[in-house]
């Protein structure tokens, strides 16, 4: 006998609407690392204007801001052994369950962030606890940056692309998010700004993590996953198979996410500090900016992933390397006219156009270039290397360079330049990947 399939109604007889298990997937995956980015770029933004003077204060304002930027790297660092942690479990037992601890670790950290006292009531214990924070906020992001693309690519069938740079931009809504707090509290007198102002959105993360959570916890594992376990295709230990079969592969997402990584770190983080603290701008007007640019990204990359679809992963992600290696030249230059018009065009079209060019299609191209059974591990190792050395290691570099030159910033758009070049040498070397069976 057939029995046909009852639709969910309402009380009053109207028809429930009911998200398709893929688009769950998409939603619950956005909005956990929506949280995840403001949680991870809240100290990206603030610490620049008031860490230096609360937790390095006995250092000259040069080496208080490298001392910033160096913490700042702990977090990249801890991005890798997060990475590989949480891909062996994330290719062993599934994504779901990586995705709900890498959000619990993140929440928990930011929000000790916010209650930290400074280095005048605790010395030196100060600044140690905070790199111990922002390592755990690292080691969280490193496996959340991946586990979440991943849930979304192996269960969205069709249009690829597309549905991973909606994931993508969930980056930059978090940290609008972000940039809107930092842009709240900068409006503080300095005084509130510097004893109880910056805390404030560090421990409002607490409530973001249980919205998190709450999402994540009614999504299913990953189509992808859960055909590859049920037929056993499991590695014993992924990070193993993923060195030794595929070297290749992750070279190639190692170099690409190292020029894209360093793009954005340099246009939208070191600008930060180098229009404040060297050119003299106003605080509000560089994180206007970085506002801005950011609610522009939050469009442009789903519309640059969705053009993959039709162009190739591999062909946009040139023209993206391509156009960040000449507007690195063009970038300082317009900071240096310190008007309002300039600063804002600066670091939109760099953090909200450029950028986007190859971070949207990356969600969908780095997933596509491995197996599933080792994909959480092989992606990890080549994307959370990149992101230290390209994105940790940036605005650290670009400080020293400046200081270097004497001031000169044509020597950071020298240092990109060859991370760009490298990048493109590495997709010369690999094949498009839209038509790659995910569910391998």
């Amino acid at each position: 006998m057939h029995t046909a399939k009852l639709e969910p109604t309402r009380i009053d007889g109207t028809p429930v609407v009911v998200m398709s298990p893929s688009r769950r997937v998409l939603f619950a995956s956005a909005i956990g690392t929506a949280i995840e980015w403001y949680d991870f770029f809240l100290y990206g933004l603030i610490a620049p204007l008031v860490f230096d003077s609360l937790f390095f204060p006995r250092l000259s304002p040069a080496a208080g801001t490298i001392a910033v930027f160096a913490t700042f790297a702990v977090g990249f660092a801890a991005r890798l052994l997060g990475g590989l942690v949480f891909g062996h479990f994330g290719d062993r037992i599934g994504r779901k369950s990586t995705m709900l601890c890498t959000l619990v670790l993140m929440g928990l950290s930011t929000m000790l962030i916010g209650l930290l006292p400074t280095y005048q009531s605790i010395g030196l214990a100060a600044p140690v606890a905070l790199g111990v924070l922002r390592f755990l906020q690292g080691l969280g992001l490193g496996g959340e940056s991946t586990a979440a693309c991943l849930m979304t690519v192996e269960s969205c069938g069709k249009r690829r692309g597309l549905f991973a740079s909606v994931i993508q931009a969930a980056g930059p809504c978090g940290i609008v998010c972000a940039s809107l707090s930092a842009l709240l509290i900068t409006r503080l007198p300095e005084a509130d700004l510097m004893t109880w102002g910056w805390r404030i959105p560090f421990v409002a993360s607490a409530i973001l993590i249980g919205m998190g959570l709450y999402i994540r916890l009614r999504i299913e594992e990953s189509h992808a996953f859960v055909v590859s376990a049920a037929k056993q295709r499991a590695a014993r230990v992924p990070l193993v198979e993923a060195l030794t079969s595929f070297k290749k592969p992750i070279a190639i997402v190692l170099f690409v996410g190292m020029a894209e990584a360093a793009f954005f770190y340099i246009t939208g983080i070191f600008s930060l500090s180098y229009a404040t603290k060297t050119l003299g701008l106003p605080r509000g007007m560089v994180t206007q900016s970085v506002l801005i640019a950011n609610v522009i990204a939050m469009f442009a990359m789903p519309f640059f992933g969705s053009l993959s679809d039709h162009i190739g992963r591999r062909r946009m992600l040139m023209i993206g390397l391509a156009a960040a290696a000449g507007y690195m030249f063009v970038f300082f230059p317009l900071l240096q006219r310190r008007d309002m018009l300039s600063v804002t065009v600066a670091i939109v079209l760099g953090s909200g156009l450029i950028h986007p060019m190859m971070f949207g299609p990356i969600g969908s191209f780095f997933p596509e270039m491995f197996p599933t059974r080792v994909r959480f591990s092989a992606m990890s190792i080549g994307r959370q290397v990149g992101s230290v050395i390209g994105g940790g290691l940036a605005p650290l570099i670009a400080s020293v360079l400046l200081g270097w030159s004497g001031g000169a910033p044509v020597v950071i758009g020298v240092y990109f330049a060859v991370l760009a070049v490298m990048g493109l040498l590495a997709l010369a070397a690999c094949r498009d990947t839209n038509d790659t069976d995910i569910a391998q």
